[in-house]
């Protein structure tokens, strides 16, 4: 297996595009509506990452390349130290990979299903770190429309990243966006007001209602209102209407006030920018410079000793998938070798067409070449 050669880094050209033999893969580790995600390491570098990678033909089928290549580009002009950054992105014949930050922590959902207990100060750490991050996404125009547990990942001390960018979307000036998206029991009154009367639209507020949400979440264990996915859009709004959010008598005033300000119905009296959060009472005492900096303790760090999500998702790759990845090489190679007959006459001419187009517009990025 070439054992000899394995203690020197291999030599890639530096002009040659980075691609998926860059890279070792070391284990799945996810697996999201898009795509699968597991850990490489790049073989020059030995840095590791993440790797999502996305069927092309499976994205074609359920309309999906659109949603991919606008998340590429959104991810391409953001880096932020409360964002999974995007490193890479390239394609083969089969996929499309981006290669992000690798972050071991396990996201918020995984842990609040391990019965994670969050404190008060944990949270209160969480909302300004992510509200940093909502800030610079707003400073880009960006609503990222998918704010929730699932979607906020730990780095090994603790520090929160929000990741999956692909319902977000791009506002310019007074614009608005009109389209339901996002997932329903973290979308905000008006998202589901325009779906039932058009209504005026939404802006970057629903991203902070959803913060609410989640902090809600986090402290308490549920959610503020009873919302499932099967849960009809009248009856949300009605929820909205008649209840009242209930906010446990343990946790401190201060708490419960920012809460009440980021789940306020109205977008327009919601607590919904940096400026906003850092003028509650309760985040008066709050060093922001060592907030951005990563200098202050987590309440909760994940555990070290383990990888911090389903194993599962190791055994699906290696029993069930029908083309795994680590045997992509032979695979490519056998087809390369057939020179593409078989393939190109059993696909059909449409499906082909529109393969060809996802090579032809797929966006290659290397953030090395980029911020050199």
């Amino acid at each position: 297996m070439g054992g000899n050669h394995s203690h020197k880094p291999p030599v890639f050209d530096e002009n040659e595009e980075v691609n998926f033999d860059h890279f070792q893969i070391l284990r799945a580790i996810g697996k999201g509506s898009f795509g699968k995600v597991c850990i490489v390491q790049k073989r020059d570098t030995k840095k590791m990452y993440a790797m999502k990678y996305m069927n092309k033909q499976k994205c074609i089928e359920r309309d999906e390349v659109r949603n991919v290549f606008r998340e590429l580009q959104i991810m391409q002009g953001l880096e932020h130290p409360f964002l999974v950054n995007l490193w890479y992105s390239f394609q083969d014949e089969e996929d499309m990979f981006m290669v992000v930050d690798l972050l071991l922590g396990g996201d918020l959902r995984y842990h609040l299903q391990q019965n994670v207990h969050f404190t008060e100060g944990a949270v209160k750490l969480y909302i300004c770190e992510l509200a940093l991050a909502l800030e610079y996404l707003q400073r880009y125009h960006i609503i990222h429309r998918d704010i929730k547990p699932d979607n906020i990942l730990l780095d090994e001390h603790g520090h929160v990243h929000i990741t999956d960018f692909n319902i977000a979307t791009v506002v310019k000036g007074t614009e608005k966006a009109s389209s339901m998206a996002g997932t329903k029991p973290y979308m905000a009154p008006e998202v589901f007001q325009v779906y039932v009367d058009g209504g005026p639209g939404y802006s970057y507020p629903v991203d902070w209602w959803s913060l609410g949400v989640t902090a809600y979440e986090l402290l308490r264990g549920w959610r503020p209102y009873e919302i499932h996915s099967a849960t009809p859009i009248d009856e949300i709004l009605n929820m909205f209407k008649v209840e009242r959010v209930h906010y446990s008598s343990t946790w401190c005033k201060g708490m419960v006030a920012l809460l009440k300000k980021l789940l306020t119905k109205d977008p327009k009296s919601r607590l919904s920018s940096l400026g906003d959060v850092q003028s509650a009472p309760y985040l008066a005492d709050m060093n922001w410079d060592a907030v951005w900096e990563k200098a202050l303790m987590p309440g909760f760090v994940p555990n070290k000793g383990r990888l911090n999500c389903d194993p599962t998702f190791e055994l699906e790759e290696m029993i069930l998938e029908s083309k795994p990845l680590h045997k992509k090489k032979k695979r490519l190679a056998k087809n390369r070798s057939k020179d593409g007959t078989k393939d190109s006459c059993s696909l059909n001419g449409h499906l082909q067409q529109c393969l060809e187009t996802v090579r032809k517009e797929f966006i290659i990025f290397n953030r090395e070449k980029v911020f050199m």
